[in-house]
């Protein structure tokens, strides 16, 4: 079911690692917090279907990974690249300080037919200089792995990845891949260094207009605003991209900025400290399936609830026929 050489993982990515990817809330049912499998594939569907979204980012941290087990991981990984085939890319999610259970997930993802998948930076305890623990890190799963593996640096780990060490890391055969969660300048100047060696991309939804632009970057990964800043009938950050990577930037750019409504109130109403209990009700506005959290992850409050369907239904987003969760 693997669909490339290891050696081809890199040209792989030029080819696949492109557009519009999101990183995928996990939904659990309400009354055992099991995982939703029905609505985690109805999402799915919706998402790389009606709104155009090209690859989905499976388990990550906004997926909750941390309070799930390894075989709910492995049943999530399955169930995306099963309804996905065809229609859409995948990139598993496989961190985790334990590299015996990294490299589980990614021959399970392998197994499977996933297109790729991440695997964050570790937390180094009492470790100062990282560079050397890190290369070796990622080069004994490129040892081990043949899927194209994305690095993942996030302030989460304690540090941040420098750009000198992504770019010597960049030079393994199957590392493709950067989601860089850094200061722009950072990203900027890794971009410059590793060249066709690696494909890098921050979250930011904010920044991604700019990077097209100013970066010639190809892939956005990846949060959760193309599904929480789009719908059916309302696919601005589709337009905006499609329109800034064939070069019509004034027309992109208008249309980027026809959004600062939708995320200005997204940003007013959204509750501290949780936001994955926050954007599951916004999913369950426009129609999708949210759902709960888990702990340690706190749910949002029946104000706060009040508060985030105020800012949904005068925020400028056409939602058309999506039911409004009560």
């Amino acid at each position: 079911m693997f669909a490339y050489r290891r050696q081809d993982a890199k040209a792989y990515a030029r080819a696949n690692l492109r557009g519009i990817w999101a990183a995928a809330l996990t939904p659990f049912n309400a009354d055992d917090l099991s995982v939703n499998q029905a609505g985690f594939a109805a999402n799915l569907e919706h998402w790389t279907g009606p709104l155009g979204i090209d690859g989905i980012f499976v388990c990550g941290k906004q997926g909750e990974f941390f309070a799930m087990s390894v075989d709910e991981r492995k049943a999530c990984f399955t169930l995306a690249a099963n309804t996905l085939r065809g229609r859409a890319r995948t990139i598993m999610s496989c961190s985790d300080q334990n590299m015996d259970t990294v490299l589980d997930l990614a021959r399970h993802a392998e197994s499977v037919g996933a297109d790729f998948i991440v695997v964050h930076a570790p937390v180094l305890h009492f470790v100062d200089d990282q560079d050397e623990t890190l290369y070796q890190y990622y080069k004994y799963l490129s040892e081990n792995l043949d899927i194209g593996i994305a690095m993942w640096s996030h302030p989460d780990s304690g540090y941040l990845m420098s750009p000198e060490l992504c770019a010597r890391i960049a030079e393994l055969p199957n590392v493709v891949a950067i989601k860089y969660s850094v200061p722009r300048e950072m990203y900027v100047q890794l971009t410059h260094l590793a060249g066709e060696n690696l494909i890098v991309s921050t979250a930011s939804e904010e920044e991604w207009f700019d990077n097209i632009v100013e970066l010639n970057w190809q892939v956005y990964l990846c949060s959760s605003p193309p599904y929480l800043l789009q719908t059916a009938s309302d696919r601005r950050m589709r337009d905006y991209t499609d329109l800034a990577m064939a070069g019509k930037v004034e027309q992109a750019l208008a249309v980027r900025d026809s959004l600062d409504p939708v995320r200005n109130a997204m940003r007013r109403v959204r509750p501290a400290g949780k936001p994955q209990a926050y954007q599951k009700y916004w999913q369950e506005l426009l129609g999708q399936v949210g759902g709960p959290v888990r702990r340690p992850m706190l749910q949002i409050t029946e104000a706060e609830r009040v508060a985030i369907k105020a800012a949904f239904e005068t925020c400028g987003l056409n939602h058309g026929h999506a039911k409004a969760a009560e």
